[in-house]
């Protein structure tokens, strides 16, 4: 070959390798474009009790969308199983069904490993109350004004397009707060397992407190495993506890973590710090070093922001409920990185600080006395 012939194939082929690089930016831009479908597809099939009908007591068998619609919808007779097809496909490709597709064409459908956390355990929990809590329609009026958390940061977009905070809004609504109790008791129970059978924490400590403990779900599995922990306080704001059920051996007291924190042997402290500011976890965590004994501890469960960034689910997972926290609850309140909770742990007197990795989403963070 030529050296002309050369240098003009060589240039051939780097145009067909920009093409190809432009081509692939073109259409991960056209699914960024289209990516409200997935969210709203899969709050289409949980409303529509798809999983549990794939699911029905672990079965899991595939099932045709007329299959599903005869178990969802019997005598509907206008539902449409084609257009239910349609949302299993988009949602199989974002892995949260299983396609089965016959030699004759025909598509049958169940429940990935994804998919199985949507259909309600045996105690009629599942992270679809999690799902469907943050779909609102409160929340959904605010995703529009996300872009003013940076042109404004002193009102929250949730508290601009409803003016109200979302504590506010959420505790006059006792159906919605309902949802709520589901979908904090749906996350974080299987979380609670996972932690309470790697971490041993809780050892050797007597009255614990559960700051921001919601219902006291928390305590409740804390206190079953632990037989040592004799007292439990589920501390939270007076609206929150007021509803929270009994438990042998849990005081449920009303009060403001900003001003005080009843004292214990621990403290325990579970996806709360990430809705405070700065200087508001600096204030919670003072008041918490000093109504803890000597040598006693603040054990903390939250999100840990990577300091790399990278395409991970995990990353995308953290980093997307960060700009949730920020539009919804507060601007400045955030997810932290690990030398971040260090930091915050030594500027308020703790000076031993501890990480344990047990859950992709949540870390154990133990800052002792």
């Amino acid at each position: 070959m030529k050296m002309g012939e050369m240098q003009e194939t060589l240039e051939f082929k780097k145009n067909i390798g920009f093409a190809r690089c432009e081509n692939k930016a073109r259409l991960a831009i056209l699914e960024l474009a289209h990516m409200m479908s997935v969210p709203m597809s899969l709050m289409a099939v949980i409303n529509l009790k798809v999983p549990e009908a794939i699911w029905q007591g672990g079965s899991n068998d595939p099932l045709s969308a007329a299959d599903i619609l005869q178990r969802i919808r019997p005598h509907n007779g206008r539902s449409d199983s084609e257009n239910l097809q349609r949302l299993l496909r988009l949602l199989t490709s974002y892995d949260i069904f299983v396609e089965h597709l016959s030699s004759s064409g025909q598509r049958k459908y169940s429940l990935s490993d994804v998919g199985k956390t949507l259909a309600d355990d045996d105690q009629g929990l599942s992270y679809a109350y999690y799902m469907l809590q943050h779909h609102q329609d409160a929340l959904m009026r605010a995703w529009p004004l996300v872009g003013e958390a940076v042109e404004d940061p002193r009102r929250e977009p949730f508290k601009k397009a409803n003016h109200e905070s979302a504590i506010e809004y959420y505790t006059k609504r006792p159906e919605e707060m309902k949802l709520i109790h589901n979908s904090f008791t749906g996350m974080c129970v299987p979380f609670m397992r996972e932690m309470l059978e790697a971490y041993d924490g809780f050892q050797g400590v007597e009255t614990l407190v559960d700051v921001g403990g919601n219902s006291g779900i928390c305590l409740r599995m804390i206190m079953d495993k632990h037989p040592n922990v004799r007292k439990g306080i589920n501390y939270d704001l007076p609206e929150m506890v007021a509803h929270a059920p009994h438990i042998p051996g849990v005081s449920n007291v009303g009060g403001n973590a900003f001003q005080s924190v009843p004292p214990g042997d621990a403290i325990f402290i579970k996806w709360a710090i990430l809705a405070w500011t700065d200087e508001e976890a600096k204030q919670v965590f003072e008041n918490c070093y000093r109504a803890l004994p000597k040598d006693g501890k603040m054990i903390v469960c939250e999100p840990v922001l990577p300091e790399q960034t990278d395409e991970s689910h995990r990353t995308r997972a953290l980093l997307g409920g960060d700009i949730f926290v920020m539009t919804m609850y507060r601007t400045k309140g955030k997810h932290r990185t690990e030398q971040q909770f260090k930091h915050l742990g030594i500027s308020t007197g703790f000076p031993h600080f501890s990480v344990f990795y047990i859950d992709s989403y949540l870390a154990v963070l133990e800052f002792q006395k």
